[in-house]
């Protein structure tokens, strides 16, 4: 039998009753059909699983009664910052989805040398809110009771600044490169992972990346679209040195 997860940003204290986000509960209602007394499970990224029932439906909310809390932990021992140029479209939509599901532990929206996408303050503030709730559905799927971080969007050199101290190992997707992945050393301050946009990344970038100490990776001999190749790359390092 299926389990219904859903995320909620409420605290969840055995015995309490709470509403549902009102898309949720539209969703368990409309769609999953469900009545008072089903159950389903909660959690709100603090690492626990909540069972709980539908206590009860109303035209405005569906409210849920907590029974339990139990700590789940399904996170990688290996933490993985996927740093992905902003792609158009759905295709950041995929990537933000997919990296949730392969254990990412942080997600940071770059804009670089050849962005095709243009965010002014307010439709970044949007972006950043939308995909801050696709990671949250990738978890309801995936049973993760952790959210990636997602940070917002910001400049590549920027981004860069707050690496000092970082001592995760330093990488760039680029095609030219010589280095596998199989050859990596990866120690439990995982890896950073930069990925460019549909345009790849610019000459700019591959010179501030190698001032701040990152290393060339190279996915094979094919090309991949930027929306495949963070996922591939996460993937192989999850394959190679993480818990897949």
């Amino acid at each position: 039998m299926r389990t219904i997860r859903i995320h909620v940003e409420s605290p969840l204290a055995i015995g309490t009753e709470v509403a549902l986000p009102a898309q949720a509960g539209e969703h368990v209602v409309r769609v999953l059909r469900l009545s008072a007394g089903d159950p389903l499970v909660l959690f709100n990224g603090d690492g626990h699983d909540c069972n709980a029932t539908i206590a009860a439906i109303g035209k405005r909310e569906v409210t849920v009664r907590v029974l339990d809390r139990q700590a789940v932990d399904r996170e990688s021992p290996l933490r993985l910052t996927l740093a992905q140029g902003v792609a158009r479209g759905e295709k950041m939509d995929l990537i933000v989805q997919k990296a949730t599901e392969l254990g990412v532990a942080r997600i940071v929206p770059l804009l670089t040398e050849r962005a095709e996408v243009k965010l002014d303050a307010a439709r970044a503030d949007k972006r950043l809110a939308h995909w801050r709730a696709v990671a949250a559905s990738a978890c309801e799927q995936c049973g993760r009771t952790r959210l990636p971080e997602i940070l917002p969007s910001q400049a590549l050199s920027a981004w860069l600044a707050t690496l000092a101290g970082d001592t995760a190992l330093r990488l760039a997707l680029l095609p030219e490169a010589a280095t596998s992945a199989r050859t990596l050393r990866l120690t439990e301050a995982g890896a950073l992972l930069v990925v460019g946009p549909e345009g790849g990344l610019g000459e700019r970038d591959v010179v501030l990346l190698a001032e701040a100490g990152f290393t060339n990776l190279r996915l094979g001999p094919r090309i991949l679209r930027t929306e495949t190749a963070g996922l591939t790359a996460l993937a192989a390092l999850q394959a190679l040195h993480g818990d897949l």
